[in-house]
């Protein structure tokens, strides 16, 4: 191996002290891709570093020489010819490289450089001269020919090239030319003035990506039967692959003219087939149909804009991240994304539980320097001035149902399939509308089936990307109360928009953002057995099963990565204790308990609720904080010993502490509900066991095969609450909850030895608090499906409409709250109700006439209905 100081001896370039401090202004804010020096160091010590450039750029190549002085790289002892000779006077061992010289002067000095092991930088190509268009010129062909001849006469020193690229701009390439690319260079390759004007605007925000190093001696090895010209064009063709690769993971593609756009999308010969088939032969019907569409087509499309945006983030650093204490994101996950930006389209396929998801990925996106999304937003945000806003942003507009309207629903496709295909990520929520209660919605696979059909014909790989945005508290929480208790949803509009200006003036805690593993369809098939090819090409069942995979997968996959927040776990241990009040120090026993069980499942835990030396590996400031958080926002009551609420001023509260104790009022728990729903789904299997388990609480046994046709009916009881795993079938999940509460101690597991006995057979373990604990998380949810069974006796009389019959069973379940029949109030809700006689139908106790709900024959009876709600309140134990 050679010397390095060898290599960093004389001949190096040293800035004079004006130039050194012109460096330290200008490129000290550079963002650099952390990989890449790691990535460099590397190369360094397998052998010698030739760093490539797209463009000839003397701005480039100031930054990357900055850059290799500040981090102690490997220092540039040659470059092509930059054509500034003015800057002579600068003296180092790179003056010769600023006077212009010829090819053959270049490739000699190269030569010399990599005989000695020095390294050097090589831009690939040079920007067009004025009016020679848009295409870049050849310009580093010949260097690469000498960076091969210099290979083969070392073979055993490898020669590695580091692409990389600098992006000055933010604003995408643009797929037409103007006065102002045709004299000073497109945003892509740009002449020397618009490098300066790039350079001059954007220095506080340029952003440098790395792609992959090229072994030369291995490209040799494996590339042997090549001639060296070809050896060149290969090289060529993969150093500006890479180096395109990372610019389209920080800009995205290229950029189209709206009216190019909309001209493409109306020109889809499906949606040509579709106006066709509705118009029939005459041309002027036909016409009259494609301006219909593209009237469709105007109210739908995004016009996202790069300066709308970086308007949009100076508003979101002055309003929605006040509201917040701090954004945890999953920065790991994210740059897995950015690697598969390089070479595929995204899906970004978030959870769905406030209006200021639709912003946040684009927030994320933006500041990371990733293209933004496209977003599928419901037209029921296009209203001004919200809609113009959101659609600048990159929102596009569809309807709730395409149902009735063939044509719509071919436009939409159209449009879905062009931003596809062009490569723009995309953004839109399986769940469809925002959830209510906290936990994710059944999916909606209407938008996805378009998705994956254009997905499969495409040849770069389209990635669908499970994403959980997660609140401790949620801007909506109080509307979502409203409409939880039988309240109206309110219409989004101005009126409406100006009511929540003054959500910015509180504070809602932490936001959190994970990333799932991405999908592919290809994967997705094969798990599936099908055979490799277009998902359009499969019979319509096997199209559908596909669809809904996915949409399950991606789903079970948001769960598992939602992290868990100090807010989900005070509320989960808060409304899962049955006495009136809670002392601060049993209420953070009772979260380390739920930790520690969280933790053997695997879950992810929010970076503030973290701390490996505190119990349970809990933070306890943190418990406090959201302790404090909920005080302040009156869903917690603290009481202070030695402080009467009677003796405090007026208009004052109790406070969080470790002398106080918290009550909570019943109209306060369905919004602490809201926070406990997103970490209820870790508690599913095990709650469903410990549910079934609850007449064997008194110390009676079990048999295996009881529990499990309980726990089988309760399964399919909450088809329509909970999102159950894909992957796997009752019977495995079942034995494998068994046997992990057996190994845990919660359950004993045993063969029963008497005469005639009823083999294996479960009683309670020696912790069966933990039991008790599953039980009780899942408790508002059978509770709020027995008020639904006991609702069923107002269809003796009358059909009722779903609706009808929702609004009726609220004031029966308040009647059973109050009455003690169920310990929960927050198990008198619309949606359980809605789940529950979706459930109803499935079991044969409902049917549905005409848009109203009925009883069947078999459930007419009274003593019929009574034995559904006795079925189900069986699996409480009181």
């Amino acid at each position: 191996m050679t010397n390095k100081k060898e290599r960093s001896g004389a001949g190096r370039y040293q800035p004079n002290a004006a130039i050194a401090w012109l460096y330290h202004r200008f490129f000290s804010n550079i963002e650099i891709d952390e990989s890449w020096a790691e990535s460099v160091r590397d190369a360094d010590l397998r052998g010698t570093v030739v760093y490539a450039l797209r463009n000839l750029s003397f701005v480039d190549f100031f930054a990357l020489d900055y850059l290799t002085k500040r981090l102690h790289l490997p220092e540039i002892r040659f470059a092509n010819d930059l054509g500034l000779s003015v800057l002579e006077p600068m003296g180092g061992g790179l003056r010769n490289a600023f006077t212009k010289k010829s090819n053959t002067d270049q490739a000699e000095e190269l030569e010399k450089t990599l005989d000695a092991h020095g390294s050097a930088a090589l831009f690939l190509k040079r920007p067009p001269a004025p009016f020679e268009g848009r295409r870049a010129q050849s310009e580093g062909d010949k260097l690469l020919a000498t960076v091969i001849r210099a290979q083969r006469k070392k073979p055993d020193h490898p020669i590695l090239i580091v692409p990389q690229v600098f992006v000055w701009s933010r604003h995408p390439d643009l797929a037409k030319s103007d006065a102002v690319d045709m004299l000073f260079g497109p945003r892509e390759w740009p002449g020397k003035l618009r490098t300066i004007a790039q350079f001059l605007m954007n220095y506080r925000h340029v952003t440098l990506r790395a792609g992959e190093p090229i072994d030369v001696s291995k490209l040799i090895e494996n590339e042997g039967e090549l001639t060296d010209d070809a050896l060149v064009r290969r090289l060529t063709y993969t150093l500006l692959r890479r180096l395109e690769r990372e610019r389209h993971a920080v800009l995205g593609p290229i950029k189209k003219p709206d009216d190019r756009l909309r001209e493409e999308v109306l020109r889809s010969p499906r949606l040509r087939k579709v106006i066709a088939d509705m118009a029939g032969d005459g041309e002027h019907e036909q016409r009259a149909m494609g301006a219909r569409a593209e009237e469709m087509l105007r109210k739908l499309e995004a016009t996202q804009d790069i300066n709308a945006l970086k308007v949009m983030e100076l508003a979101f650093d002055n309003s929605v991240k006040r509201m917040y204490s701090a954004f945890e994101i999953d920065h790991a996950g994210l740059d897995h994304l950015r690697k598969l930006l390089r070479d595929g389209t995204l899906v970004l396929l978030p959870s769905h539980k406030s209006h200021v998801d639709y912003i946040i990925l684009t927030w994320v996106f933006f500041t990371s320097k990733l293209p933004p999304p496209l977003i599928a937003a419901g037209d029921n945000l296009s209203f001004f001035p919200l809609g113009p806003v959101l659609r600048r942003a990159g929102a596009f507009f569809i309807r709730r149902s395409f149902r009735g309207d063939r044509l719509y629903g071919a436009v939409v496709d159209a449009y879905v399939r062009r931003i596809i295909k062009d490569g723009f990520p995309i953004e839109f929520f399986l769940e469809g509308g925002r959830s209510r209660t906290g936990k994710l919605l059944s999916p909606k696979l209407g938008l996805l089936g378009m998705v994956v059909d254009a997905a499969s014909g495409m040849e770069e790989k389209v990635h669908f990307c499970p994403i959980s945005i997660g609140y401790e508290r949620l801007v909506e929480e109080d509307a979502y109360v409203r409409e939880l208790s039988g309240g109206e949803k309110q219409k989004e509009d101005v009126k409406s928009l100006a009511g929540t200006l003054e959500v910015a003036l509180k504070r809602y805690g932490r936001l959190n953002i994970q990333f799932g593993e991405p999908v592919t369809l290809a994967a997705m098939m094969g798990e599936m057995g099908l055979p490799r090819g277009a998902v359009s090409d499969l019979p319509p069942a096997k199209r559908r099963a596909v669809v809904t995979r996915l949409a399950h997968r991606v789903m079970n996959e948001i769960n598992r990565v939602t992290a868990v927040t100090p807010g989900a776990l005070v509320a989960t241990a808060v409304l899962t204790h049955e006495h009136r009040g809670i002392s601060h120090a049993d209420l953070c026993d009772r979260v380390v308990m739920f930790a520690e069980v969280l933790r053997e499942l695997g879950a992810r835990f929010a970076p503030a609720l973290s701390s490996p030396g505190e119990p349970g590996g809990v933070r306890q400031a943190a418990i406090m904080d959201a302790c404090e958080i909920l005080v302040k926002a009156r869903r917690l009551e603290a009481h202070n010993p030695g402080e009467p609420a009677a003796l405090r001023p007026r208009g004052t509260r109790g406070r969080a502490g470790e002398d106080a104790i918290y009550t909570v009022a019943a109209e306060s728990r369905i919004a602490l509900d809201l926070s406990k729903n997103l970490i209820v789904h870790f508690f599913l299997a095990r709650g469903l066991f410990a549910s079934a388990l609850a007449p064997a609480y008194e110390g009676a046994a079990m048999p295996v095969a009881t529990l499990r046709e309980r726990v089988l009916y309760l399964s399919r009881l909450f088809k329509y609450e909970f999102s159950f795993r894909a992957d796997a079938s009752f019977e495995k999940i079942f034995d494998d909850t068994l046997q992990d509460l057996s190994r845990g101690g919660e359950i004993a597991v045993f063969d029963d030895p008497t005469p005639g006995g009823l083999g294996t057979r479960v009683r309670m373990g020696p912790r069966d608090e933990h039991l008790r604990l599953y039980a009780s998380v899942l408790l508002n949810f059978v509770e709020g499906y027995r008020v639904a069974a006991r609702s069923l006796a107002l269809l003796a009389k009358t059909e009722l409409t779903e609706k009808d019959l929702e609004k009726r069973a609220l004031p029966l379940g308040e009647r059973m709250y109050h009455a003690d029949e169920i310990a929960r109030r927050e198990a008198v809700s619309r949606p359980l109700f809605t789940n529950a006689y979706a459930a109803f139908v499935d079991q044969g106790y409902l049917t549905r006439v005409r848009g109203k709900l009925t009883l069947t024959e078999s459930y007419a009876t009274p003593d019929a209905q009574k034995t559904i709600e006795a079925r189900i309140a069986s699996y409480v134990s009181r």
